[in-house]
């Protein structure tokens, strides 16, 4: 897709200075950039960069003179960063503009769907499914009976979402995510052999919710698993069954989340966090990565370690802690010399 500058300029309500009818049909970083390309400046950082990059197209801030000649052309804006952003809707909009059905795939006479659908190959769908308008399915998904799809999410390749699972409006789930799998859960005999306990039943999936690739959401053991309005999943991260998640709340990769827990609003957690289960995390929590959190949380926390505790008490002990060598050598000295 080529782009001029004076469209790139009506679309970010932008100012061309330069060349109006200059081309570009690839992004680029600005260090990076090379004829044909479109980029940005926001952070002065890079500022050298513009007198030296080859990019036909550069956004930069109103504010922004140019202390010596440039080659590029430049379109002004309130905002580079915001402008960039924006454009990057825009083209990922225009990509992912797919419609109509695939062959091979397999769908159920009983499954209903909206407008401007795209289903693509390898694809199954069973029975009772429901597609919102605007649905986008890639290659080899799979799709169980009486599934409940919401208008305008996207589903890529290889995604699973087991029978019963309902997935609002405007998701973005990742390749290879399996939502509504079986819950870990088993109970042992009297010979100390686990037999699994049956897992009936499901996930749902709240509007605007991002899941990243290689992530999973078990089913119930009965109710529903639950990830509110707007949450934001990093790759490879593990919810169990019967969790919820509260609206707004980010999670960053390879965090894993045990059975029954409650994680409340606005939380921000860090990559390779392990929570443990039937505990209660309250609204505002912020967990540094890689910590443990085994008991409730209250509400607008900062935590870190394992197990958990204060952000600011961590820092503080863990200078403590570097100490340990020196201070394990002076108590060494003081023996010694107490024995003289």
């Amino acid at each position: 897709m080529k782009l001029t500058a004076s469209q790139i300029a009506e679309l970010l309500n932008g100012t061309v200075v330069g060349d109006e009818n200059a081309e570009v049909f690839k992004l680029s970083k600005i260090e990076e950039g090379s004829p044909g390309s479109l980029t940005f400046l926001s952070n002065t950082k890079y500022t050298p960069f513009i007198y030296s990059t080859d990019a036909s197209i550069t956004i930069v801030n109103d504010d922004f003179i140019p202390e010596k000649e440039i080659n590029t052309t430049l379109i002004k804006v309130p905002n580079a960063y915001t402008a960039f952003s924006t454009l990057l809707e825009h083209y990922n909009s225009v990509k992912s503009t797919k419609s109509g059905i695939e062959s091979p795939v397999q769908i159920s006479t009983s499954v209903s769907y909206g407008a401007d659908v795209y289903i693509g190959a390898f694809s199954y769908i069973g029975n009772n499914v429901e597609i919102g308008d605007n649905v986008k399915i890639y290659p080899n998904c799979y799709i169980g009976d009486n599934v409940k799809i919401g208008h305008g999410t996207t589903l890529y390749s290889g995604v699973k979402i087991y029978s019963d699972c309902s997935i609002g409006d405007q998701c973005n789930i990742e390749a290879n995510v399996v939502i509504g799998a079986d819950g870990f859960g088993y109970s042992p005999n009297d010979k100390g052999v686990y037999k699994k306990v049956p897992q009936i039943g499901n996930v749902v999936i709240h509007d605007c919710v991002d899941i990243g690739a290689s992530s999973t959401i078990d089913r119930a053991t009965m109710g529903s698993t639950i990830v509110h309005k707007g949450v934001k999943l990093d790759n490879q991260i593990q919810i169990a069954h019967n969790v919820q998640v509260g609206e707004n709340t980010v999670i960053a990769a390879q965090t894993g989340i045990a059975g029954s827990t409650k994680i409340g609003k606005n939380c921000q957690i860090g990559g390779q966090v392990g929570i443990a289960g039937h505990i209660n995390i309250g609204d505002n929590v912020k967990i540094q990565g890689q910590s443990g959190i085994t008991k409730n949380v209250k509400n607008n926390e900062s935590l870190q370690g394992t197990p958990a505790f204060g952000f600011s008490d961590y820092y503080k002990s863990y200078v403590h802690f570097k100490n340990l060598p020196k201070l394990a050598n002076s108590i060494s000295v003081l023996e010694k010399n107490n024995k003289k």
